[in-house]
């Protein structure tokens, strides 16, 4: 007891632990369990794979975090968006394969304890988890004074997913003519928050709390709107049997290093600039920042989430099926040809 009094004394509560479990219990309830096999708690969490889905399984993983964005997050205490953007950056990379998450793993490392922070976190995390269809099956939590200030934390997620040998989605069947649909971001998602704090915070000197006329709402809310999961959209794209040769996720690096990722060698897209809207948040930060237009590209995702490259005869079969869905979607450009020098990405 008087080891623990002293390591309390340094700025780690033990006793905080079994509190932390049982939240992250009380807020998995409803999640899938199936295949969990273990509560949360202990030592490692155990998940039995049912094969039946697959003839020739393969197993796909991925692992992310949310960056900066979280500063701004700690600044207006607004954290349940967090939790579900770091979700959102782990499956949204492991359905850009076709794979159907199975089970996602968290870490969560605080200066301080914060229950309400945890709270929200942990949250964010389950409504994730909940529209990708994916167990929580475990996590850590750190109380790291002396590394963290004790309002900062960070935090890591981990996912586990499944898909079919020979439905695998990598790129290698996309040829010339095929076309690129894009499908809309709920906002800046979560890259480009350095550049996006210095020019606010910085540079600006404004308050999370302002409303810019352009947006209509405060910054706070429009910057931590959380990142969109694809999830749920691609699995039924792929389920009600459309062939999707290829996925980029548009995250950091924005369109020019991000769908060269999917392209084969010999391959380039042209993106047309005014197949789509930016939406105000980008014009608003382009403006007040003072960026170029290549480097907007480069560092947003500027209204586009996901890029589906599909043959074009299957185009208007997908946008129908992504309007039935309810997803906003747009005719980005094609595939062509790529000459000795060219850019695998070019926008025109």
């Amino acid at each position: 007891m008087r080891e623990a009094e002293r390591y309390k004394e340094a700025g780690v509560d033990l006793e905080k632990a079994n509190l932390l479990i049982e939240i992250v219990k009380r807020k998995t309830q409803k999640l899938p369990q199936k295949g969990v096999i273990h509560d949360i708690g202990g030592y490692a969490g155990l998940y039995s794979l049912d094969l039946s889905c697959c003839r020739n399984p393969v197993l796909v993983s991925s692992t992310d975090g949310v960056g900066t964005k979280i500063k701004l997050a700690i600044l207006a205490d607004l954290h349940t968006g967090i939790g579900i953007d770091l979700v959102a950056m782990c499956v949204n990379d492991i359905i850009t394969t076709g794979a159907r998450p199975l089970f996602f793993l968290d870490y969560i490392a605080m200066g301080k304890f914060n229950e309400k922070v945890f709270n929200e976190l942990i949250e964010g995390i389950t409504k994730g988890c909940e529209v990708s269809q994916c167990a929580l099956l475990g996590g850590e939590t750190a109380e790291m004074p002396g590394m963290y200030a004790e309002e900062d934390y960070d935090l890591a997620g981990f996912v586990v997913g499944i898909v079919e040998r020979d439905r695998i989605i990598d790129g290698s069947e996309i040829s010339i003519g095929d076309v690129v649909i894009g499908l809309a971001s709920s906002g800046l998602h979560s890259n480009g928050f350095s550049l996006v704090r210095k020019i606010i915070l910085d540079e600006h000197k404004f308050s999370l709390d302002y409303i810019p006329p352009e947006l209509g709402k405060p910054l706070a809310e429009e910057l931590l709107t959380p990142t969109k999961i694809y999830v749920p959209t691609i699995l039924t794209l792929i389920n009600k049997g459309l062939k999707i040769k290829g996925i980029a996720h548009i995250t950091g690096g924005g369109f020019y290093d991000n769908i060269p990722r999917i392209l084969p060698r010999n391959c380039k897209v042209v993106l047309e600039k005014k197949a789509w809207e930016w939406p105000p948040v980008f014009k608003y930060l382009q403006k007040l920042g003072n960026i170029s237009e290549e480097e907007m590209y480069h560092v947003f995702n500027c209204g586009i989430g996901m890029a589906l490259i599909v043959d074009k005869s299957s185009v208007d079969e997908v946008i129908a099926f992504l309007n039935a869905l309810g997803e906003i979607s747009y005719i980005l450009g094609h595939v062509e040809k790529l000459q000795e020098k060219e850019s695998q990405v070019q926008l025109i």
